[in-house]
């Protein structure tokens, strides 16, 4: 039987939580409290948290990007429990995620993913994301980057 996750939006109180995933996901490249907070304020109910057994242990980012047609997102970040990993969080989290796209009727999901980092890059091929193009030097550190793109409506 598969495990059952909730997917919600992230509140001001999951903050703590989301930083020590954060940080055991990323270690120096981590993103600070701060810019947290002001992607709850930005992203709103597109900044998810999945919740097992009441614990949170993943979040994905996604924000509206432009208001002009055709409306295009940003997966701005994702990042699961490392003692979660592998359970199917992440893919609770891109279908989560998708669905509420799908409601505002937004056409693309873009994303940059770091080219050396090949897990990531198979989950996204997995859910339908292409490579664009190289973006160099778009980590700190000077690691580039690969732009990918998915439709989230059909065309």
């Amino acid at each position: 039987m598969p495990v059952q996750y909730e997917i919600r939006r992230a509140v001001l109180g999951d903050l703590e939580r989301i930083l020590q995933i954060e940080n055991a996901s990323f270690g120096p490249e981590a993103y600070d409290r701060k810019l947290f907070a002001s992607y709850l304020r930005k992203c709103g109910a597109l900044f998810l948290v999945v919740e097992h057994r009441g614990r949170v242990c993943g979040y994905l980012i996604s924000c509206l990007r432009g208001t002009s047609s055709p409306l295009r997102a940003e997966l701005v970040s994702v990042a699961v429990d490392p003692a979660r990993r592998g359970k199917g969080v992440a893919s609770a989290l891109m279908e989560g995620a998708l669905r509420r796209l799908r409601r505002r009727r937004v056409a693309q999901l873009q994303l940059v993913v770091r080219v050396s980092n090949q897990p990531a890059l198979a989950f996204y091929e997995k859910y339908g994301f292409e490579p664009k193009r190289r973006v160099p030097h778009y980590y700190e550190g000077g690691g580039d980057g690969i732009a990918m793109v998915r439709p989230v409506t059909p065309p």
